[in-house]
This record gives C-alpha cells, structure tokens and sequence, in this order.
C-alpha cells in the first residue's frame, strides 16, 4: 500500500447524524484514489462513515501504512485530530487537506501532521507519495501547494499549485473502494428513497463573503456533459438509486451546458429524479422548465436575507425579488423548493430581520433551513470582522472550530431561536391563507406563536453572545 486516505466523519458516534441519517459517500477522497490508481499507485480507503474510531486505529496497526492522508472540514476536524494522534502513534507520515487545514496549517503541522495539501490534491500527491515514502524530505521544496516544516522546524509554503484545466482527464471517482450500496441502502431505510451523489463541476465563480473557496477556487470548470451521463448511467447499473444529488456549489450557473447536459439525459432515456442548489438570477423560464424535464425534485436556493442591504454587503450578486420570483416558478412547475437563511450577518437589524420574514412569506418555499452566520477563516468575512475586532474564541483551536467563534455584540443563540419561532409560524399562516385550509384554531395558534416569537426577540434584544 501506497496510502491510506481517510475522512473523520463517523456516523455511529455522532448522535446528531444519527438523528438525521443522510450520509453521502467522500467524493473528493474518491477522485483522489481513482486518480491515484491511474497513476499505478497502491491505494486504500478507510471509509469511516459506517465505522468507528477503534477500528480505524485498528487498521492502522495491523496494515501499518507508512502514508496516512486524511480529509478534513470544520465538522470533522475533532475526530481527524485525533486521528492524526493515532497515525503518529503508529509511526506514520500524515498528510493533510481539506477546506479547514489551509487556514490553519500551522496549527496542524505543530499537531502532528507532516504535510498540509492547499487546494486540489490530485496532482500534489501524485508527486508527494514518492518523496515521501523514500523520506527525502529535502525535495518537499519543489511541490507546489504544501505547507510543511523544514528541518529546522521552520514553517515553508509553497507556491501555490494552479487549478486544474480539464476536469476530463479525472477518471471517475473510485466509488468501487466503498461499501456504496451501504450509504443508498441507508437512504432508503430511513427515507423512502435511496440516493447517490455526484458532481459535474469545480469552483464557484461567485464572491460571496462569506463563503470560502480554500479547496476549488472561484474559477468554474465543467466536466464534459457527456461524461457525465457516462457516469449517471453506470451509477444507474451499478446501484440502483432511487435519486440523486448534484452536489456542485452552484448546478445552474452554464445555462449552455445545462442544455447540452439535458438533451444528453433525454437522448439516453435517463429518469432518475435529483436535487440540486441553483442561484435564483441564473434561473428562468427556459432554466425551470429544463430541470423539470431532467426529472428535477426539489431545487435549493442561497436566499440567506431577505433584505437588500444585507444581500449587497454580502455581495450575493441576486435580488431578494429575483429569489421570490423563482421560487413562485419553479413550485409552479411543480419542483419543490428549499431555501437557506442567514441571521446575524454583521450589522443585521431588526428591520432587516421583519424583511426577511416578509421575503420568505412572498416566496413560499417549501422548506427553509436556517443558520447563524459565522465567520470562516480565509473569507472576507472573516476578515472584515478581525479587523473591527469583533471575533470572539473562547478556547483553544484544539477544541474549537470556525462555528464556534462569537462575534462582539451581536444577539444571544435564544434571541435567533425566537427569530425562527416567529419566521416559521409567519410562513405557515401565509401556506394556510394561500390553500385555503386550516381551521380557524390552527390558524390563531400559528398567529400567537408568531407573536410570542416576536415578544421573545423584544425579550431578548439586550442578551448578546460575546
């Protein structure tokens, strides 16, 4: 064995995605082994999605890799430390990568790791593995798009390594390497449908502020709609699912390719149905009624605020009403519609809040997940807030992520619940007004529960999370 890639997501130990039970295979550790074995190196995979850390420590003594390469996000950055501790304890050479590691990859070299991979990792450990597994550790100078330490113990970063051009020349993700009928079965048991995911593109062309693109950049690169189908159609041998999920940042952003892609689908009598995140000003009529022929279910939008003002400091490039518009056209072709909200952006007043409420009343979507922002390190976000020394940590990075920082000022976590109390009662008032139905107490238990949102947000106003 060349290498054994792992991940730090462990579903049995987490009771939180236990509750949710709606595991996706590591796609990017995929890609990477596939490419990998391309280039005739022995490559292993432990997928500790359906496992536990004591196995995984288990494999690490008795197959005793001498490269460990582990994938890492700021949710799973708390079991990869602690993987790492345990590849260390075996002796072995640890690599790094992921969207978390390259903002702080100090903090994961003076952890254990030997390497942090910035960006795509491809083609950096095509030319990693050997030099690693021959410890000539002197040549690790010459790899673009690393971060390690010298044998002074002196932090060295590379320069970084370009993206990759053409997308095409990725053999398809090794999904062979995994029990993958595992993850379909399991969404089938808890939800009716089982489901495989995919990607058709890399990067976000986008600059929203407070997204991070630490991984595969701002620049978009489609793969060949053809290949595509190609691999939809051995998904469809192979395993069967019941829907799939398009896991690109942005599924709609080439309405030219999403054309091309559909006639391909259609040409090949493929019907498998599948979700996807849009941008609402890249939609339109043509747009909707597409991804309805293709067998589309549920289109997800980064609507984040309803509020103008808030949209441009977060420099989203979309009008509240552009989202409003596509969610009202897209339910009329019977798509269903989900929507992401952010409270708590910076400056987020109350006003902006009322706007949001009345935004999400105009849209109609049929499910809304709300967050409270939070600042990733490497975003503008971020950076705006370190410079107004608004970032609060209140521990150490071992025992903390970027979801735990605070922010000086702004509302307490109960202030945001009541916000959603009084957003989501609002939502299920307009449902009702709008279909007609629901008895006159299901209506006025909607209206007092909206109301008592409210009242809590005027309770609340002055408690503040840092």
């Amino acid at each position: 064995m060349d290498i054994l890639l792992s991940h730090g997501y462990f579903l049995p130990e987490d009771p939180h995605e236990l509750k949710i039970m709606k595991p996706y295979p590591p796609l990017g550790l995929l890609y990477l082994s596939s490419y990998l074995k391309q280039k005739s190196f022995a490559v292993e995979i432990f997928d500790g999605t359906f496992q536990t850390q004591a196995q995984f420590a288990h494999v690490l003594s008795t197959k005793a890799p001498k490269l460990v390469g582990l994938y890492t996000n700021l949710m799973t950055k708390f079991n990869v430390l602690e993987m790492i501790r345990q590849a260390k304890a075996q002796h072995c050479i640890v690599i790094v990568g992921g969207p978390d590691p390259p903002y702080y990859a100090e903090a994961y070299l003076n952890f254990g790791a030997d390497v942090v991979v910035m960006g795509e990792g491809e083609q950096t450990l095509e030319e990693l593995i050997p030099i690693l597994s021959q410890e000539k550790f002197a040549q690790l100078g010459a790899i673009a798009g690393i971060v390690f330490k010298d044998e002074h113990g002196q932090v060295q970063r590379t320069p970084a390594r370009p993206l990759l051009p053409n997308l095409d020349v990725l053999p398809m993700p090794d999904r062979a390497a995994i029990d993958l009928k595992k993850y379909v079965e399991t969404w089938r048991r808890h939800h009716g449908k089982g489901a495989i995911s995919l990607i058709t593109s890399r990067g976000c062309p986008y600059s929203c502020t407070w997204c991070s693109h630490s991984v595969f950049g701002k620049t978009l690169r489609k793969r060949n709609a053809k290949l595509v189908v190609d691999e939809v159609e051995m998904i469809r041998a192979e395993y069967q699912p019941d829907m799939l999920w398009y896991a690109d940042d942005v599924f709609n952003i080439n309405h030219k390719w999403l054309f091309d892609y559909a006639a391909e689908l259609k040409r090949r009598n493929i019907q498998i149905p599948f979700e996807c995140i849009c941008r609402a000003d890249r939609m339109n009529e043509d747009i909707i009624r597409t991804l309805k022929g293709m067998h589309c279910f549920r289109v997800w939008l980064g609507s984040e605020s309803g509020s103008q003002r808030l949209l441009d400091l977060m420099k989203r490039g979309v009008k509240a009403e552009q989202v409003q518009a596509m969610t009202r056209l897209a339910k009329r072709y019977g798509i269903e519609t989900g929507m992401f909200l952010m409270w708590g952006f910076e400056d987020e007043n109350e006003d902006d809040v009322a706007q949001t409420v009345e935004h999400v009343k105009k849209a109609n979507p049929d499910l809304v997940l709300t967050t409270v922002s939070y600042p990733i390190k490497g975003t503008e976000y971020y950076r705006r807030m370190a410079e107004q020394n608004l970032i609060v940590s209140k521990g150490e990075w071992t025992s903390m992520n970027d979801r735990d920082y605070r922010l000086a000022g702004r509302h307490s976590k109960r202030y945001y619940d009541f916000v959603n109390r009084w957003m989501y009662n609002e939502l299920a008032l307009q449902r009702l007004h709008e279909s007609g139905n629901g008895a006159w107490l299901q209506r006025a238990r909607k209206k007092i529960n909206a109301q008592l949102g409210k009242l809590g947000m005027r309770w609340t106003a002055k408690e503040k999370e840092a």
